[in-house]
């Protein structure tokens, strides 16, 4: 029996060793595995980070595009505003001229939008009353002076407008309210307007 305790001894000592050394090797192989599989996580860690800042990067000049657009806009509005109330202050201004100064306007603008010098011409209820005749004479005159017959005409009816007045003969009528004036002339005098308001 000594001899075969000696065999299984020898045995066991050899599968221990054995043992041992695939042990050994599968600890050395786990050790490489993990720090391989540890390099990958903070590489994938760091590339993760790297794509994540550059999306933050990329939200950010977005919210910053959008945020400069918005204010431009509004800029823009608030610029829109102040060019449409400049011409409010002007239709303001044409009213609030001194009488004569108020006819020989409206008398300008019906001796340059008459035709034919025999137009009728309509105005607001205020106006007809306070300079409609002085409007007459003087209209007449400046289309006398441009050879036409001057024979202008007060209308019975009047019309619900702030100032300025209506031409009409037969079934063709020229506009010339203040407010149809100032909206004719915004397109040639807004870029004019604005650079004075915004220099």
């Amino acid at each position: 029996m000594n001899g075969i305790e000696k065999i299984t001894g020898r045995i066991l000592s050899e599968a221990e060793a054995e043992a041992a050394a695939i042990v050994e090797e599968a600890e050395k192989n786990a050790a490489a595995v993990r720090a391989q599989w540890a390099e990958k996580a903070e590489k994938t860690a760091a590339e993760q980070l790297e794509k994540g800042e550059a999306e933050i990067e990329q939200k950010v000049q977005r919210a910053a595009r959008a945020a400069r657009l918005d204010a431009k806009k509004e800029v823009l509005g608030l610029k829109q505003e102040m060019v449409s109330a400049a011409y409010g202050l002007a239709l303001d201004k044409i009213l609030a001229l001194p009488r004569e100064k108020y006819a020989e306007f409206l008398a300008s603008q019906a001796a340059a939008a008459a035709l034919t010098g025999k137009e009728e011409v309509i105005l607001n209820g205020a106006d007809r009353a306070a300079v409609g005749e002085a409007v007459l004479a003087s209209a007449n005159a400046k289309l006398r002076g441009r050879g036409l017959p001057g024979e202008l005409t007060l209308s019975e009816a009047t019309r619900e407008m702030s100032g300025g007045l209506a031409l009409k003969q037969g079934s063709v009528e020229v506009n010339c309210t203040l407010e149809s004036l100032i909206e004719l002339s915004r397109s040639a005098l807004d870029a004019e307007v604005a650079g004075i308001l915004f220099r």
